[in-house]
């Protein structure tokens, strides 16, 4: 086994859990800024390259998106990652300022992976993120690629890196930067939670490559 497919978390992880109306929310979001943006079912396939029953399962919570496959949305439909994560009931959101109570969370479930949003709402250069990794979980089973740079620091855990199909094992306190232009993807290969900071640059014109 090469550690790169898609696996469902375990219990170890209980922040990780399945909830349909997590996966119900997130299908109606990728629906209303599909139809926000003015594009069919088959012009976001296009632009992606998912294919047309996978876009209709998602927005039908049939189906739960990769880590992959929710940023080739994002800029297929010219939004941050970010607009993914579950909305906050906190008062305390800010413009330029999240407190650790108000950050918003990104659940996938059939991923195993959970991410949490350090950067404020809305679009920009920078994404910041607390990744959360069930053992087992991983970003996709294909490589990622798009302009821009990603860079990351691991809490706790380890952490299977795939940069052009070689594989780096991170431990906690280990760091890394790519283009992110070099084919990518990750996972988590033990059977403990690892946790990372990550972080993505991605202009809104850019389009994936592959």
């Amino acid at each position: 086994m090469d550690g790169r497919g898609d696996t469902n978390g375990t219990k170890d992880a209980p922040q990780i859990g399945t909830d349909d109306a997590v996966d119900q929310r997130l299908g109606e979001t990728v629906r209303l800024l599909r139809q926000r943006a003015g594009l069919s079912i088959q012009d976001v396939a296009t632009k992606t390259g998912l294919s047309n029953g996978m876009i209709s399962q998602l927005e039908r919570a049939r189906a739960m998106p990769s880590i992959r496959t929710l940023r080739l949305l994002s800029i297929a439909l010219d939004v941050p990652i970010s607009y993914f994560f579950e909305t906050t009931d906190s008062a305390d959101l800010q413009r330029y300022i999240v407190r650790k109570n108000s950050r918003r969370l990104l659940r996938l479930t059939a991923s195993g992976v959970v991410k949490e949003a350090l950067t404020p709402d809305g679009k920009g250069q920078l994404e910041l993120y607390e990744l959360t990794l069930n053992p087992g979980a991983s970003s996709g089973t294909d490589f990622l690629q798009h302009t821009g740079e990603k860079a990351g620091y691991i809490l706790s855990g380890s952490l299977r890196l795939w940069l052009d199909n070689q594989a780096h094992v991170l431990e906690a306190g280990d760091s890394f930067r790519f283009p992110s232009i070099v084919p990518h993807m990750f996972d988590n290969p033990t059977q403990q939670v690892a946790r990372a900071i990550w972080v993505t640059t991605l202009r809104q014109t850019d389009s994936p490559a592959g």
